[in-house]
């Protein structure tokens, strides 16, 4: 289980959602990649939902889906920031377009939506955005986790083991 020479970026803004992002970046780094944390480009660090902080590494307009071997999107209520971002948009759009592993937890769904990424796609997400999802044209699946192609999703925070299992077998094919 080895993701040495694997390239991850993990999006942040305000009020995220701790664990969502925490346990994927050190899971991942675990098990070998690069991870890097991106942001908006609002703030050098964010705080999360309790007044976590982490510190990004870059900005989304600074960083290309080309550079990264996926892209994850942690939940919270950052989500709802994240979106209204074009340039946070145009690396997950992109990601996905290169069949890179764009993986969405939680109220992350939000961000899939707005990219426009969802159509015709098996996805899951909190039940609290389960409708906008739909909405989307995604079909919502009640699962700890869903892989459909290169997108990941799960539920909530205590789908991370299966949620980041799957993303590692993911990146090591």
């Amino acid at each position: 289980m080895s993701l040495i020479g694997k390239n991850v970026a993990i999006l942040a803004e305000n009020n995220y959602q701790e664990l969502e992002l925490w346990y994927p970046l050190l899971r991942l780094r675990e098990a070998g990649a690069e991870v890097v944390v991106i942001g908006t480009g609002s703030a050098e660090t964010y705080t999360s939902k309790h007044g976590y902080p982490v510190t990004v590494d870059a900005a989304a307009d600074e960083v290309e889906a080309a550079d990264f071997d996926a892209v994850i999107v942690p939940g919270g209520y950052a989500p709802d920031l994240l979106r209204r971002y074009e340039s946070v948009l145009n690396l997950v759009r992109e990601a996905n377009e290169q069949g890179k592993v764009v993986a969405a937890i939680c109220h992350a769904g939000w961000v899939l939506v707005s990219a426009g990424i969802l159509k015709g796609r098996q996805v899951t997400c909190v039940s609290a955005i389960k409708d906008d999802v739909i909405n989307a044209g995604a079909t919502y699946l009640d699962q700890e986790v869903v892989q459909d192609g290169n997108l990941i999703t799960s539920r909530v925070p205590s789908d991370l083991p299966a949620f980041c299992r799957t993303i590692i077998a993911a990146l090591e094919d």
